[in-house]
C-alpha cells in the first residue's frame, strides 16, 4: 500500500509511439536523374544506374523513418515488373515487398502500417512537360477518373490507403506532380522535388547531397505533423465511379466483357464499387486484360 505522500507517476504513452510501422511505395519515374527510357526497363542500358539512384534515396527515408519512432518500414518495390531496389544492404528493420502481379500492386503491404510515403511518383499522363508522365500503365491507359475527377497514381494510391485509414505524409517526386496533385488534394502532405522536367524526357535534378538534407529534413517534418494530428487519410466518396479511358480501342473491346462495365465510347468504359479497394483490384484487372490483348495481337503478326 502507498503512503499518502508517495510520489506516484503515470505515464501515458500515445500508441503511435508504440512500434509504429511505416510503409514506402517506391516508383521509378519520378526518381532524379531518370530521363530516358533506357533507365526503366530491366534490359535497359542505364537500368542499374537507375536501381542504385532509386536505393539509395529509398534508403535514406526508411534510415530517417526509423530514427524518427518508426521501428518497422515496409518497403513495397512499385516500378514496373517491382523487382527494382537492389537487396544486398537492407537494414534489419526494413522489409520489402516485391514481384508482380500483386493485388493492390503499388500499395501491397500498407494494411497494418501507421503512415505511407511516396518516393520516385510522377504526374498523371497527358501533364505537359513532365518526365515519363502515365497513369498506372503508359502503354494501355490514358486516363482513370474517380467520382469524376483524373487521378495520377498519388491519388488513386492516396485513396486505396485512406480506406485502410493510413495517411500518406510525405511525397518526393517530378515537380509537376506535387505542385499540381498534391497540393490540390493533399496540401498538409511533406514534399520534397526531385526534379523540374524540361520535357517529357529530360530534367534537372539537384545533386544528391542537397537531395539528402531535404528528404531528411521533409521525413521529420512529416513525422511531427503526423504525431500532431494535422494529417489524415485521403477519403474518397462511395460508392465509387471509376471511369477509364484506354489508348486502343482493342483494350476497351476486352474491357466491356467485364459484367459490371458499361462501354461510354470507342476508348472508353466506366463500373461502380462500393469500396475504392475493390474498385482498385478492377481496374487491375482491366489493365491484365489490356496487356494480354495486346500480347496476342503482337503474336498475330
Amino acid at each position: 500500500m502507498f503512503q499518502q505522500n508517495s510520489l506516484i507517476q503515470v505515464v501515458i504513452t500515445d500508441v503511435r509511439d508504440q512500434a509504429m510501422k511505416a510503409f514506402i511505395s517506391v516508383d521509378m519515374e519520378g526518381m532524379p536523374y531518370v530521363v530516358i527510357p533506357g533507365q526503366l526497363g530491366l534490359k535497359g542500358s542505364l537500368y542499374e544506374e537507375a536501381r542504385r539512384i532509386a536505393t539509395k534515396v529509398t534508403l535514406i527515408v526508411a534510415d530517417e523513418l526509423n530514427k524518427n519512432g518508426f521501428e518497422k518500414v515496409i518497403i513495397a518495390d512499385s516500378h514496373g515488373p517491382m523487382v527494382n531496389l537492389l537487396v544486398d544492404d537492407l537494414p534489419e528493420y526494413v522489409e520489402m515487398v516485391r514481384g508482380f502481379y500483386r493485388p493492390l500492386a503499388m500499395i501491397a503491404g500498407a494494411d497494418d502500417c501507421d503512415v505511407a510515403v511516396f518516393l520516385g511518383y510522377h504526374a498523371k499522363f497527358g501533364t505537359e512537360k513532365s518526365t515519363f508522365d502515365h497513369t498506372y500503365s503508359g502503354a494501355h491507359i490514358n486516363r482513370l477518373e474517380i467520382n469524376g475527377v483524373p487521378v495520377s497514381e498519388f491519388l488513386l494510391n492516396g485513396y486505396a490507403l485512406g480506406e485502410l485509414k493510413v495517411p500518406v505524409i510525405m511525397v518526393a517526386g517530378e515537380s509537376k506532380l506535387l505542385e499540381e496533385d498534391v497540393k490540390k488534394y493533399g496540401p498538409n502532405i511533406a514534399t520534397v522535388p526531385l526534379k523540374k522536367s524540361l520535357s517529357r524526357v529530360s530534367a534537372r535534378s539537384p545533386s544528391m547531397r542537397k537531395i539528402e538534407k531535404e528528404l531528411r529534413n521533409s521525413v521529420r517534418r512529416a513525422t511531427a505533423n503526423f504525431r500532431k494530428g494535422t494529417l489524415n487519410p485521403l477519403i474518397v466518396k462511395k460508392p465509387v465511379n471509376v471511369k477509364v479511358t484506354f489508348i486502343g480501342s482493342q483494350s476497351a473491346d476486352v474491357a466491356e466483357l467485364l459484367p459490371s462495365a458499361k462501354r461510354l465510347d470507342g476508348l472508353s468504359i466506366e463500373y461502380a464499387a462500393n469500396t475504392l479497394t475493390k474498385a482498385y483490384r478492377m481496374f487491375e484487372l482491366l489493365v491484365l486484360a489490356a496487356a494480354g490483348m495486346a500480347a496476342l495481337m503482337e503474336n498475330a503478326k
